[in-house]
């Protein structure tokens, strides 16, 4: 596999919804920590004595990922549109820092 240098990922705007700044703030934490579980039970860390393929386990770990990624788009949309943010702005300024600490070119 060749080294890939940036991940682009579009994700719809979920029109069915209402969501606030509060509900999308709780549904990441939410969807993070069903992230963290299928890590911690392919890790053996939630005490169970489970024997799940690693394949099915990643796979799982790959879909909640999604899931926080969605909702982290939400809460985008969320700023933009109720807040008046400037997301193109604040993404420059990240990625000015993330260059500066060295994290990438």
């Amino acid at each position: 596999m060749s080294e890939r240098i940036s991940k682009t990922l579009t994700l719809p705007r979920l029109n069915k919804l209402s969501p606030s700044l509060e509900s999308t703030a709780l549904k990441i934490m939410e969807e993070s920590g069903e992230l963290a579980q299928a890590i911690g039970k392919f890790r053996g860390l939630n005490g169970e004595n489970a024997r799940v393929e690693e394949s099915r386990v990643m796979q799982y770990v790959a879909e909640e990922l999604m899931d926080v990624a969605q909702t982290a788009v939400t809460m985008m949309f969320v700023l933009e549109e109720q807040y008046g943010i400037d997301l193109d702005e604040i993404f420059r300024a990240h990625i000015t820092k993330l260059k500066n600490k060295g994290y990438c070119d």
